[in-house]
This record gives C-alpha cells, sequence and structure tokens, in this order.
C-alpha cells in the first residue's frame, strides 16, 4: 500500500524541504546527551539543597512536547524515556535565525537536542536556559492527540485513538503518547526478571531449546508448519518446551527451566495469541505436591519484587498471593460449582447427556476427558478468583502424567487459576517409558486424524526416557496472562507490544 501524505504531513514536508534549504540536517548521524530530563533535574535540585550555585550545563535530547511562542522567547517541553523538563529559549541568546527556524518550523514530535544551563523561572519550574539547539529527527506525521481533562482534581487522559485496535496496530504510536502504556512494558521486564531471579535462586539451569521442531508435542494444539528447503524436511514450530527440557533430565541435568516463545495455531482471544511467552521448569526428585509449594513462593516473590506486596488488585479484585493457596481435587470442585460428579457417568455418552440435563454444552464426539474439562472451563474457572490449585485431572487429557496412585483415572496434575483464570498447569511427570508409548499410543486411537489432540509419536522421546529417566515434577505458565494480572489488564493484547490482529479491509 502507497502513502498518500495527509493535509498535515504535506505542511510538515514543506517544512523539512525549507530545513534543508536553510542548510539544517534533518537527520544528522549524531546527537550527545549529558543528562536525561530526570538526571537533569535531580541534579539542579541536589545542587540548589547544598546551596551550591555554580552553573550546570547539560545537553537534553527528546521529543519536543509542548511549545508557546511568546515572540522573543519560547517555552518548549521535550520529553525523553524518564520524564520531561522545559526549555527557555531567547532570540537575544541564541541567535535571530536559530530562533526563527525554532519556532516556524519545528514540530511537535520532532526529536531535538538542546545545550544550555539548568535555571528555576520565576514560576518555580526547573528549566533549560538554552544557548544552542540541534534538530535531531523530523516528524512527518504528527502523534496522535491525548486530551486532559480536570475532573475531582485529578487529571484524566482520553485515549488518542478513536479504535483500540489502532492502538495495537501503531504500538509505536501508542507507547509515544501514553507513559501509562509504557509502564505496562516496564512491569512486563520486571515479572520476567523476577521469574528467572527465583529460578536461578532455586538451583535451576536456564536453557534453550529447539524453536524448529521435526516433531511437535508436550501440548495438545495444532502447530503452524514450515519447511526447510536444503534439508528437505518440514518442520514445526514448538508448541511446548516438554519433550527437549525432560531429554535433559536423562542427560543428568536435576533442575531446568526456559523462558521463551510457544506458537500454537489456534484461535486469539483476550487470553489467546498465536505466539506467547511460556515459563517452564523441570526438577528431578519433586513431585506436583513439590511443584504446588514452589509456585506459591514464586507467585509471591513475584509480586513482591513488582508491587512490594503480596496482595494485589486485579479488575476490581484484591487478591491474596501469601501462601498456602486452596487446594480442591477437579472432581470437588465441579461436584460445588456444577453440581455433578462425574465419577457417577463413567463414559462419554452418560456424561455428556448429564451436562445436557443441566444446560450446558458438551461437544459431539468430545472425550470423556475433555467433557471434563469443558466442565471445569465452563462452571469452575469463572469462580477461582483467589488462587487455587485444582488438582487430579482424567488420564485421558493427560498423557504425559503419572497416574494417581490407586486411581486408574486420574493423574497427579494440576492447574492454577487466580482471577478467574487459568495460569499454568504441572505433573508429576510420567518417566515410565512403556506406559508412555501406551498412553502416546492410545490417543492415536482416540483422536480422529486431523484432530489437535492427536500429535505424532516422539520416538526419539520416547528412547530418551528408556537410558531412564529421573522421577520429576514439571510446571508450565503463561508469562503473558501473569503480565496481565500483575498490570490489572482484561487483554492479553495490552500486555503483548505487537499482538497478532486481523488484517484490516
Amino acid at each position: 500500500m502507497s502513502w498518500e501524505p495527509t493535509h498535515l504531513e504535506k505542511q510538515r514536508l514543506e517544512k523539512l524541504m525549507r530545513l534543508q534549504e536553510a542548510g539544517v540536517e534533518p537527520y544528522p548521524p549524531r546527537a550527545e546527551r549529558t543528562h536525561t530530563t530526570e538526571q537533569a533535574l535531580q541534579a539542579f535540585t541536589e545542587a540548589e539543597t547544598r546551596g551550591d550555585e555554580t552553573p550546570i550545563e547539560v545537553k537534553i535530547c527528546g521529543r519536543l512536547a509542548s511549545m508557546r511562542d511568546m515572540g522573543k522567547t519560547v517555552f518548549a517541553h521535550v520529553t525523553d524515556e524518564h520524564g520531561r523538563i522545559q526549555l527557555f529559549l531567547r532570540r537575544d541568546e541564541i541567535g535571530e535565525e536559530s530562533h526563527r527556524i525554532f519556532r516556524k518550523l519545528l514540530d511537535l514530535g520532532d526529536f531535538i537536542q538542546a545545550n544550555g544551563i539548568l535555571f528555576r523561572t520565576r514560576a518555580g519550574e526547573i528549566s533549560v536556559r538554552v544557548q544552542s539547539w540541534q534538530l535531531l529527527s523530523k516528524a512527518i506525521t504528527p502523534l496522535p492527540v491525548i486530551k486532559e481533562e480536570e475532573v475531582d482534581g485529578k487529571i484524566i487522559r482520553h485515549g488518542a485513538f478513536a479504535d483500540v485496535e489502532e492502538r495495537y496496530r501503531q504500538r509505536y504510536a501508542d507507547l509515544a503518547v501514553n507513559p501509562d502504556v509504557r509502564e505496562v512494558f516496564r512491569v512486563r521486564a520486571k515479572v520476567i526478571r523476577a521469574l528467572r531471579d527465583f529460578m536461578d535462586n532455586h538451583g535451576f539451569l536456564e536453557v534453550e531449546t529447539p524453536i524448529l521442531q521435526p516433531l511437535y508435542g508436550g501440548a495438545a494444539a495444532r502447530p503452524f508448519t514450515t519447511y526447510h528447503n536444503q534439508l528437505k524436511q518440514q518442520l514445526y514450530l514448538r508448541i511446548s518446551f516438554e519433550l527437549y527440557l525432560k531429554r535433559l533430565l536423562v542427560g543428568g541435568y536435576e533442575r531446568v527451566y526456559e523462558i521463551g516463545r510457544d506458537f500454537r495455531n489456534e484461535g486469539v482471544s483476550f487470553k489467546h495469541n498465536p505466539e506467547f511467552t511460556q515459563l517452564e521448569f523441570y526438577a528431578a526428585y519433586w513431585d506436583y505436591n513439590d511443584v504446588m509449594n514452589f509456585t506459591e513462593q514464586m507467585l509471591a516473590y513475584v509480586a513482591e519484587q513488582v508491587h512490594g506486596t503480596i496482595t494485589i488488585t486485579y479488575q476490581g479484585h484484591t487478591i491474596d498471593l501469601s501462601p498456602p493457596w486452596r487446594r480442591i481435587t477437579l472432581r470437588d470442585a465441579i461436584k460445588e460449582y456444577a453440581g455433578i460428579d462425574y465419577m457417577d457417568y463413567l463414559d462419554a455418552k452418560s456424561l455428556a447427556d448429564a451436562i445436557r440435563q443441566i444446560g450446558g454444552h458438551a461437544p459431539e464426539g468430545a472425550s470423556w476427558g475433555k467433557l471434563i474439562d469443558g466442565l471445569l472451563g465452563d462452571y469452575v474457572e469463572p469462580n477461582l478468583i483467589q488462587p487455587t490449585f485444582i488438582t487430579l485431572y482424567p488420564r485421558d487429557i493427560s498423557p504425559l502424567a503419572k497416574g494417581a496412585p490407586d486411581d486408574p483415572f486420574h493423574v497427579e496434575r494440576f492447574e492454577y487459576f487466580i482471577a478467574g483464570m487459568e495460569l499454568g498447569n504441572a505433573f508429576t511427570e510420567l518417566n515410565d517409558p512403556i506406559e508412555q508409548r501406551k498412553r502416546f499410543e492410545a490417543l492415536q486411537e482416540m483422536y480422529r486424524q486431523g484432530d489437535d489432540e492427536r500429535n505424532p509419536i516422539d520416538e526419539d522421546y520416547l528412547r530418551a526416557m528408556r537410558y531412564g529417566m529421573p522421577p520429576n515434577g514439571g510446571f508450565g505458565t503463561g508469562v503473558d496472562r501473569l503480565v496481565m494480572l500483575f498490570t490489572d489488564k482484561s487483554t492479553i493484547r495490552e500486555v503483548l507490544l505487537f499482538p497478532h490482529l486481523r488484517e484490516k479491509e
């Protein structure tokens, strides 16, 4: 699609041409900066506190955010990542030509460098008395306008985009005009840093496993496929790290984790994106009870590191992350919230009939375990506001988990829920290669060709298991959903810098 300049863009292009005619380079190769806005304000405040009147020379770089033309004097503000500072430009100090160009040919959104001395104006604002300035980058397209109004003594900011999707499509402009959005992604970085620190501090080794894989597995999901021309081989973007991380336990590592991208060729929703960030870890000699204890500690640690408290607010709910969390079996949870004891219906047909009798959704052809999982999503999950572990899941939807002792129907698996949202999944991992093959083969029979759950049998993984895999507990959590929780955002698109969107019509 070609670019057709708008009226305002044409005006700025005209100014660009006039700048070049005046000998001003609109995109110079270098800038000089001695202080961020924050550092400049701090340096002046500290000197003022000491009573030190030595002039403080600064070179400030940033985006032009406001301009008041008073004729011989111009007041302006520049912003950088750290804040904003006022510029004070007088014609007799910077020269008539420089003053004219600043007033007539600069626009809001332009990047500039201002060199000068810090001082405090009569109005009390710390400012730069500009001695010279340089254009760093001429902005052709005006940034969206944020409107502010005062309501009950508070400044309310109104969004610059009429269509919220445009914020995601033009995230660069969204970030440029919305400090609150920039803060979301600072929090995201803090969450990931805290997760990594917690894992490192508990003896886990961070590793990297293949993103392009000859077979996909470790989750029930449809993969993205690609083709390697030289190898003449179809490859898949990974849907999970699991099978590769557990291979490393066979190799002698006892605690491993990875934070990275997974890809699933599935639907998009408020909590799903085709590519997403996961944390997965595996620990030898743990079971799912150990993993539950660790998960409680980890989330409390992240909250403390990010917010300084383990009590957070999400969508109007006050949520206490302090251990211990509630633990309830899946069977008891469904009895409590849906009024069905699924153990009274031990085949898919009778369970589907029971679900329909209470007005629930029971897809044709769904397995017994899938129907139970549907009850969890429809009736239980929305009620789990405070942190909750749901334990003991049906065997047929948990092919990589170790069976619960003396229970042919369930495995040692949990999912954890906060604020009505599933955030993670964990098992006592199956380490019996003979049983694992039986599970894989049973799934091949159970699911039709082309079903998402019908993953190929990974013979290399089974070979690795035959060398001997220590008993272990494994865990995976969606980092994007954790960031939603810690930033009080109701959609995953708000915590992804560049979410996937449908093409504009």
